[in-house]
């Protein structure tokens, strides 16, 4: 009797067990990564009366069972559906992971690992990425500083936000491009001042600056000149060299000492009407009578220019001494380059000598600056003076310190620099010059060419090559980071960069449901688990991969969870009834004696 009575004890007790581990499992329902339980029943144990005998083949007795009473239930184990996975609930925070797969987070409390599917994460005060519940440090790799890949060591935290990571380094224009089409009716190409092209680039500081490129047509409408004219930083102000004065810019894009030029034929015409130059005197209405002889001050001994600030001993009407770049202005003026001294300067003249070796033509190119010197000088008669003799002296070649840019007059398609043909694309704008800060640009042209487009041009020039590497750039700021799939972590930055930061790394067990839970959602390694080798596993290695933005649900499903609590309450029920009636048994058999 008293059997019954402790079995029906055991069955209560078995069955509030498994009410416990329902219990939880439903007020785990919402939590993050929560793994639902479920629980076995064993017998206890049973008291046998009578062993079980077999057939005795004399007497053809047969054999019987055995005779055993059971003495009750217990808990026969715990399992947990570690390997079952959770819905994802979308949170739009880029910190918050979910693993698909049979993966763990690993997580360090600054002392030992955890192991965790919990992947809601912050970056806390010390740049380090965090569990949000605990604070303890994601661990994962870090990234090689020689080889900038992830090198796969013990894990260690993750700390994505220091100081090194808020930025990213500025670097220097390398490489630069320019395409387009260019129009031969352009009047813009075919004007005295040419057409304008921008390259913006940056100094390695991170500085931008702009250089101010432009093209002119030739006589040949498939030749154009590529001249340098002006480098303005980012205030729009001229760039000057290393010692503060205003940068030659003609030396930027120099391919040899020899001074180049393509035919570019125009004349200088003197207007006489209000200036004069009588071979000895320039008149003009708003100056004196500049003797021949006076306008040899602007020439050092060599025939190298003045600096034009320098004085000469002319005064203007005013008394106020007249400088080299006045007295350019007044030439020029005369020659019908009124506000354009500058395109005054840079004509030129082409000189054809006979070669009696190799039967062909010798071309050189005399500058303007040479024919002025000559025309105060006369030291060289075999170039004309710029005199009353000469009102109109043809110029047959534009000379400049530049490119000389071809395509070819069949197809229109570029056919390359200096007459080197096709092979020969780019040139160098040496911006040494400038300072330390600066590196070479290498100018890009074959993406260049020349077809009628209605009278408009559509050359341009960008910084990068085709690929749009070697463009430099500022110093860029943090803007954002992102989580791959397989955990590596990048920093992007305004100046259009990515960084590589870490990868949060992944442990795998060969037993997982062998793991013990240590609250806050944790989990530590045990004997039957497996152990953590320090190092972990890429989550990928298995078919497993992160996302981010969103957090795994509680894989507990209660209608499951409500049928097993009625089940587990029928059975309770069932055992209480067997005290009550063990309990009635045990009253009649002590109301015998009456």
């Amino acid at each position: 009797m008293m059997r019954s009575l402790f079995s029906g004890v055991s069955g209560l007790k078995t069955h509030q067990t498994r009410m416990d581990v329902i219990g939880n499992n439903i007020a785990n329902v919402n939590t993050t990564a929560y793994k639902s339980s479920s629980m076995t029943f064993n017998a206890l144990m049973s008291q046998t009366t009578k062993r079980a005998s077999g057939p005795n083949a004399l007497t053809g007795v047969g054999g019987t069972n055995a005779r055993q009473i059971g003495l009750g239930v217990k808990a026969g184990a715990i399992n947990t559906n570690i390997t079952g996975q959770g819905s994802a609930q979308s949170t739009g925070n880029p910190f918050d992971i979910m693993i698909t797969g049979e993966a763990f987070f690993v997580v360090n409390n600054g002392v030992s690992n955890y192991f965790t599917r919990d992947g809601s994460f912050y970056v806390d005060g010390a740049g380090n990425l965090a569990m949000t519940s605990t604070g303890y440090n994601v661990m994962g790799w870090q990234v090689d500083p020689d080889t900038q890949n992830i090198k796969k060591d013990t894990v260690t935290a993750l700390r994505v936000m220091n100081q090194a990571n808020m930025t990213y380094p500025p670097e220097a224009t390398s490489q630069a491009t320019i395409g387009g089409v260019i129009d031969s009716n352009d009047k813009d190409v075919s004007s005295p001042n040419g057409k304008s092209i921008n390259l913006s680039f940056f100094d390695a500081l991170g500085y931008q600056y702009t250089a101010k490129l432009v093209v002119k047509q030739s006589d040949n409408p498939h030749t154009f000149s590529l001249e340098l004219d002006r480098i303005l930083d980012s205030t729009g102000k001229d760039v000057r060299d290393l010692e503060g004065n205003t940068l030659n810019v003609k030396e930027l894009v120099k391919f040899s000492d020899t001074l180049r030029g393509i035919d570019k034929t125009t004349k200088l015409g003197m207007d006489t009407t209000a200036y004069k130059w009588n071979g000895q005197t320039l008149e003009t209405m708003d100056t004196p009578a500049v003797p021949l002889a006076d306008l040899s001050q602007m020439f050092e001994a060599n025939g190298e220019l003045k600096a034009l600030d320098t004085a000469l001993t002319i005064n203007d009407k005013d008394g106020n001494p007249i400088t080299v770049g006045q007295a350019l202005d007044n030439i020029a003026k005369v020659h019908g380059y009124e506000g354009s001294t500058d395109e005054f300067l840079k004509l030129g003249m082409k000189v054809e000598t006979p070669n009696a070796t190799t039967g062909g033509t010798d071309v050189t190119y005399v500058s303007m600056k040479t024919l002025l010197y000559n025309s105060t000088s006369n030291t060289d008669p075999q170039f004309p003076k710029l005199d009353a003799t000469n009102s109109s002296v043809e110029m047959t070649a534009y000379v400049f310190d530049g490119v000389v840019v071809s395509y070819n007059p069949d197809t229109g398609v570029f056919d390359g620099l200096n007459g080197a043909g096709a092979t020969n694309s780019t040139f160098n704008l040496n911006l040494s010059a400038l300072g330390g800060n600066f590196s070479n640009i290498t100018v890009d042209m074959s993406q260049s060419s020349n077809y009628d487009k209605k009278g408009t041009s559509t050359l341009g020039a960008t910084s990068g090559d085709k690929g749009g590497l070697g463009a430099g750039r500022r110093l860029g700021e943090m803007i954002g980071l992102t989580i791959q799939d397989n955990g590596m972590i990048y920093a992007t930055y305004d100046s259009g960069m990515t960084k590589l930061l870490g990868q949060i790394a992944t442990a795998m067990f060969a037993n997982a449901s062998g793991l013990e839970k240590s609250g806050d959602n944790l989990y530590s390694a045990t004997l039957n688990s497996g152990e953590f080798d320090g190092i972990g596993v890429d989550i990928t290695a298995d078919g497993g991969y992160m996302t981010s933005g969103q957090l795994e649900m509680s894989n507990v499903d209660l209608s499951s969870e409500f049928t097993e609590m009625i089940t587990t309450q029928r059975g309770f029920q069932a055992n209480s009834r067997i005290i009550t009636v063990s309990d009635t048994l045990l009253e009649e058999l002590t109301n015998l004696k009456r």
